[in-house]
């Protein structure tokens, strides 16, 4: 039965309510389920469903987790959208598959080898904003806790935020052999990812290690920044610090040849004095970090292409051929937009100009390729 306190489980507010995760009773709602499949005909399933619909707006009764049964999570926007699904249905037949399906959501979970991801709940709340299609238009980067955009180059912490929840578990190990001022690291601490970072400047690894410590920890992973140049950085004897033998994710936001010029040290990879020598250190920094990815698990490069005395250089496709050279299988392209630097920005006119005279395009995207190890 009821009680005053049970009339108060769900906000007020319609679509607050549909994202709550609601701790609905196991049995009761799997015991429903089976009543809607036994329906006779289409007149009893959607009475049948009207009755459980109501039910889910305002859980009272059997739906009620009590002291003994098991409860599910839910949230109560995914389960009233697959019920009017059933109800909807036109035919016995689509409706028992539909109920079929949500019964194994409910029961059970489907999940990748390299993903928290439950298959079986894919359209749930959590997983909305989750991105598969192979165009990123990203408006704004996120700017919340210790992230910060005042580093010429810095990564967008969306991509390695989608990356990380598409291609590791918690728990998991993950390595960024580009880590300027610790975006991965930062994303991987909220995400419960083990992060390690590799980054050739040592006043930025610096600076990224005061930012990393500005943000919470919730999940109490490492979040270290490596100081030292990541074609050679001993990574087997960072990761043996911790027990652990290999990694599950490797990112690489390298610079864009020499697009910015970052530092003068000879070994970072925009002071390379040709194309085919930064094709050639990038290749390195593969080589060193390839070994300790396990098999069958992937790798993410973020990089865009560059003009050169007026030409094109497919900078971004040189290197995903370098990577392949390198024991990688291509698993996806994905171009993100790029809306440039404050500066340009500021100078749009001017750039509009140029392209007009020059006879190009003025560069708006990048590229996120998506590798795995074969």
């Amino acid at each position: 039965m009821a009680t005053p306190d049970d009339q108060n489980l769900l906000p007020d507010d319609a679509d607050e309510t549909d994202s709550f995760p609601f701790p609905f009773n196991r049995a009761a709602l799997l015991l429903a389920l089976n009543g809607l499949r036994e329906a006779t005909d289409l007149a009893q399933l959607r009475a049948q469903t009207a009755l459980l619909l109501d039910e889910i707006a305002n859980p009272l009764g059997q739906l009620v987790p009590d002291q003994i049964g098991e409860t599910v999570e839910l949230s109560v926007g995914y389960l009233r959208g697959e019920v009017e699904q059933i109800a909807a249905t036109l035919t016995l037949e689509r409706a028992r598959y539909y109920i079929d399906r949500l019964v194994r959501a409910i029961g059970e979970e489907r999940r990748q080898p390299f993903s928290d991801i439950n298959l079986n709940r894919w359209k749930e709340r959590a997983y909305d904003d989750l991105l598969t299609d192979s165009l990123w238009l990203i408006d704004r980067r996120d700017s919340t806790g210790a992230h910060t955009a005042d580093y010429w180059g810095n990564f967008v912490p969306q991509i390695p935020n989608q990356i990380m929840r598409r291609y590791t578990r918690r728990g998991e190990w993950v390595i960024d052999l580009f880590a300027g001022l610790g975006t991965s690291l930062i994303e991987g601490q909220r995400l419960g990812r083990n992060t390690l970072g590799v980054e050739l400047q040592p006043t930025v690894a610096e600076r990224a290690r005061k930012l990393i410590e500005q943000e919470a920890n919730p999940y109490d992973v490492v979040r270290e920044v490596l100081e030292g140049d990541s074609a050679t950085y001993n990574l087997n004897e960072a990761l043996a610090r911790y027990g652990q033998k290999s990694a599950q994710l490797l990112m690489l936001h390298p610079p864009y040849f020499d697009i910015i010029r970052f530092s003068d040290d000879a070994r970072d990879l925009s002071n390379a004095p040709s194309v085919d020598l930064f094709l050639d250190m990038l290749g390195r920094v593969v080589e060193n970090a390839a070994p300790l990815l396990d098999r069958g698990r992937f790798m993410a490069l973020v990089i865009g292409d560059k003009y050169a005395r007026g030409d094109w250089i497919p900078l971004g496709f040189l290197a995903m051929q370098a990577v392949m050279q390198r024991g990688f299988a291509l698993k996806s392209i994905v171009v993100k937009n790029v809306d440039g630097t404050a500066g340009k920005r500021a100078r749009r006119e001017l750039w509009r100009y140029r392209a007009l005279v020059g006879g190009f395009y003025v560069f708006k995207h990048e590229y996120l390729f998506l590798f795995r190890k074969q």
